[in-house]
C-alpha cells in the first residue's frame, strides 16, 4: 500500500531521523522513502524538517559520540586480530597463574581441557542416572520456547514445574528441539531435591571458589537442538560440558556495534543462520567457534557475546565465583 501523500507515518519519521543521524546519504534515504510509496515532494519536505529540528541536532551530537566509540572499538578489533585474536585458543592443563594473567585479566576467551578429570559427574551423569536417583523431584524448566522468538528475554512466561522424570522423558524422546530446556534461571540447584548432584562436581583447582555453594553455579540440561541466542552476560563465566556436545560461537565485547544489540544484553542476529541482508555489519564480526566435548570448559569473559547450540542431549555446569589473585572484584558477580 502506498504511503499517504499528505502524512508520513510516525514509524517512517523515526526511521528517517535515525538513518540521517547515522550518516546515510540523503539520496539513499529519499530512494527508500519513494520506493515505499512516499510522494517525492513529501519525502523532501520531511527530510528538510528533520534536518532543521533542534532535537535532530542533538541526535547528531550523540551519533558523533557513538561513532567515535565505534571507531575505537574497531581499532581494538584490528589489534586483536593481529595478535591471533581470530582463533579461539585451546589450552591443556593450564596453570591458574597463566589463566588469570592471560585470559581473565586479558579479557580473552579460552577452551580449557584436562581440568575436569576428577569430576564424578563425567562417569555418573546420564538420563538414566537422573531418573533413578531424582525422578520424583519437582523441577522447573522453560517450556514453549519455539512459539516465542523472545523467549530468552521473556523468560517469566515460560517457567513450568513438573516431576524431573517427566522432563527426562521429553529429553529421551530423541527429538531435536529448542522447545524445552532447563536453564540457569530455573535455579534448581538451590532446592533440596537436586542438591546432591553438586557432590558430583569439583571446583577447577586455583580457578574457582572450592566451597561450591548453590548460588555459585548453575546447571543446564536439555535435548539436542536447544539454543541459547546470541547475548552477553554481565559477569565472567566458566561453562563446563558434562554430557553431550555443544557448538559455541563468540563475538568480542568490543564489537557490540556489529551484533545489533536488542533488549540490553541480547542481539537481533541469529548467529546460527545470520541474515546478512538485515544485519550486514555482522559479516565484519570476529566470530570465534568451538565444539565442546564432555570434559571441556570454555571461559566466557564478561561482555563477550556468545551463542550456544546443543548437538546432543546435553548437560552443562557454569561457575562464576573465581579465585581472583588479590581478592574478588565486582566482575565475578552480577552487576
Amino acid at each position: 500500500m502506498s504511503e499517504d501523500k499528505s502524512l508520513l507515518r510516525p514509524e517512517w519519521r523515526q526511521w528517517l531521523a535515525e538513518n540521517m543521524a547515522l550518516g546515510v546519504g540523503p539520496e539513499e534515504v529519499r530512494q527508500v522513502l519513494v520506493g515505499a510509496g512516499v510522494d517525492p515532494a513529501l519525502a523532501h519536505e520531511e527530510m528538510e524538517a528533520v534536518r532543521k529540528h533542534p532535537y535532530f541536532q542533538a541526535c547528531l551530537q550523540v551519533a558523533r559520540h557513538f561513532g567515535w566509540l565505534e571507531s575505537l572499538m574497531d581499532v581494538y578489533s584490528e589489534l586483536r586480530s593481529q595478535d591471533g585474536g581470530r582463533q579461539l585458543e585451546v589450552r591443556e592443563h593450564l596453570a591458574p597463574e597463566e589463566f588469570f594473567h592471560r585470559y581473565y585479566f586479558g579479557h580473552r576467551p579460552v577452551v580449557l581441557r584436562g581440568l575436569m578429570k576428577d569430576w564424578p559427574a563425567l562417569q555418573k551423569w546420564s538420563l538414566g542416572y537422573f531418573r533413578e536417583h531424582f525422578g520424583p523431584v519437582e523441577v522447573e524448566v522453560m517450556m514453549g520456547r519455539d512459539a516465542n522468538p523472545e523467549h530468552a528475554a521473556q523468560h517469566e512466561r515460560h517457567r513450568t514445574r513438573m516431576p524431573f522424570a517427566d522432563f527426562l522423558s521429553m529429553v529421551e524422546s530423541g527429538k531435536e528441539t529448542n522447545d524445552y530446556y532447563m536453564v540457569p534461571r530455573n535455579d534448581n540447584w538451590r532446592h533440596e531435591g537436586l542438591s546432591p548432584l553438586r557432590e558430583d562436581l569439583r571446583a577447577p583447582g586455583g580457578l574457582i571458589d572450592p566451597s561450591l555453594q548453590a548460588d555459585m553455579m548453575t546447571m543446564l540440561l536439555g535435548p539436542a537442538g536447544t539454543v541459547t541466542p546470541l547475548h552477553h552476560d554481565n559477569m565472567n563465566i566458566l561453562l563446563c560440558q558434562v554430557m553431550g556436545r555443544k557448538h559455541v560461537k563468540l563475538v568480542p565485547s568490543f564489537e557490540r556495534h556489529r551484533v545489533y544489540p536488542h533488549r540490553g544484553t541480547f542481539s537481533h542476529v541469529d548467529a546460527g543462520r545470520p541474515d546478512l541482508t538485515a544485519h550486514p555489519l555482522f559479516a565484519q564480526a570476529s566470530v570465534l567457534e568451538t565444539v565442546l566435548e564432555p570434559g571441556d570448559m570454555v571461559f566466557l569473559p564478561v561482555g563477550w557475546w556468545h551463542w550456544v547450540k546443543a548437538l546432543d542431549v546435553s548437560a552443562s555446569v557454569t561457575f562464576h565465583h573465581f579465585l581472583i589473585p588479590g581478592g574478588n572484584t565486582h566482575l565475578d558477580a552480577p552487576f
